[in-house]
């Protein structure tokens, strides 16, 4: 899904505000549907699943390009360095078919990315050690992770929405450049659900710098009593799809390169490479996971000698489609605070607050 430029669009004069009244009208029946969907389970019309684990979530308010499935990554790794028996349970978006698999038992994986998706096989690569299942169905796949694996924690990867599962913590990853668009859902707007869900979050990270004013105000009043933490995503290192070995992520100054992303948000990846000194000559961009094939990479080398991607898409593209052009991959790890590894794993919800930062 590529962002249309009314998302940016925070204060539309009269005859912009006309011209959007479809797309208003919809959000508006969106906004019903997901207010009424998240209530149910909190007034009890509806019941969440309970698992024998420990269950974090890692999810945010905005549509793609927050940084919750790196921030995932980054949190089972930690916790498995602290011995905790841990795993991720994925819905594995644009997977074929919804049956539960385990995509990774944290040595070996199971799955390509038609089966398991693109993000689940990039968790599995972040995070070492760590049994990675897949599933529609979370509370399904989180079950078969506790009977095969015996974890005793489990992460939700994008796990904000999906209220069928009971959690004893909500952490929402929030981009400090995003922060909550122009306030309205979606179709009108980037966000899953009306603001005000933020109440719910346990947690709150925001990466890459700090919000705006106005949406630092609002996600203050929204959401008082939860933890503050602040991350970024950092540049780790560059390699060549189907080669041996990487460079630093300084490797690529001076260097002309082409973009090729099916990312949600591919001007934040334009904006890291170009941060790191490369100049971007050529740009081929799709919907967010969209699944590659032989023909999206066609005649690369004439527009531009070589390549760069994320990892996310990496795991879905054959050097052989490049022909005659370099194809690079540049890995993007999360910087956190220890702190919020210890919170997730503490048992129990943790206590409110009412004023507490951490950074």
């Amino acid at each position: 899904m590529r962002a249309p430029a009314f998302w940016e669009e925070r204060d539309p004069g009269p005859l912009r505000r006309a011209s959007l009244a479809p797309v208003s009208a919809l959000a508006a029946l969106y906004a019903l549907g997901a207010r009424a969907h998240r209530g149910a389970y909190r007034v009890g019309l509806r019941s969440a699943r309970r698992l024998p684990c420990r269950v974090v979530s890692i999810g945010s308010l905005a549509a793609g390009g927050a940084g919750k499935t790196p921030l995932t990554a980054w949190l089972a790794a930690a916790l498995h360095a602290k011995g905790r028996r841990v795993a991720i349970a994925s819905r594995g978006y644009g997977r074929l078919g919804g049956a539960v698999e385990v995509v990774s038992d944290g040595d070996t994986l199971l799955c390509d990315a038609a089966r398991a998706g693109d993000e689940p096989l990039l968790l599995a690569a972040e995070a070492p050690g760590v049994p990675v299942v897949v599933g529609r169905d979370r509370g399904e796949a989180g079950l078969l992770a506790v009977e095969r694996f015996g974890v005793e924690l489990l992460l939700l990867d994008d796990g904000f929405q999906h209220h069928r599962l009971a959690r004893d913590l909500d952490v929402v990853a929030l981009d400090a450049a995003q922060g909550l668009g122009n306030g309205a859902v979606l179709p009108r707007g980037p966000l899953r659900e009306p603001a005000d869900a933020l109440a719910a979050a346990h947690a709150i990270v925001v990466l890459d710098g700090s919000l705006s004013p106005a949406d630092e105000a609002r996600v203050a009043a929204l959401a008082p009593r939860a933890l503050r933490f602040a991350a970024r995503r950092t540049p780790q290192s560059v390699r060549r799809l189907g080669g041996e070995g990487t460079a630093p992520p300084e490797a690529l100054r001076g260097r002309e390169l082409g973009l090729l992303a099916g990312i949600a948000r591919p001007a934040g990846f334009r904006r890291t490479i170009e941060a790191l000194g490369a100049r971007v000559v050529a740009e081929r961009t799709f919907p967010d996971h969209h699944a590659f094939s032989a023909p999206d990479l066609a005649g690369l080398a004439r527009e531009a000698p070589a390549w760069i991607a994320t990892e996310k898409d990496a795991v879905k593209l054959q050097p052989a489609w490049a022909g005659a052009a370099e194809l690079l991959v540049l890995r993007i790890a999360i910087e956190a605070p220890a702190a919020l590894a210890d919170l997730a794993a503490a048992g129990g919800i943790p206590p409110p607050v009412d004023d507490q930062n951490v950074t």
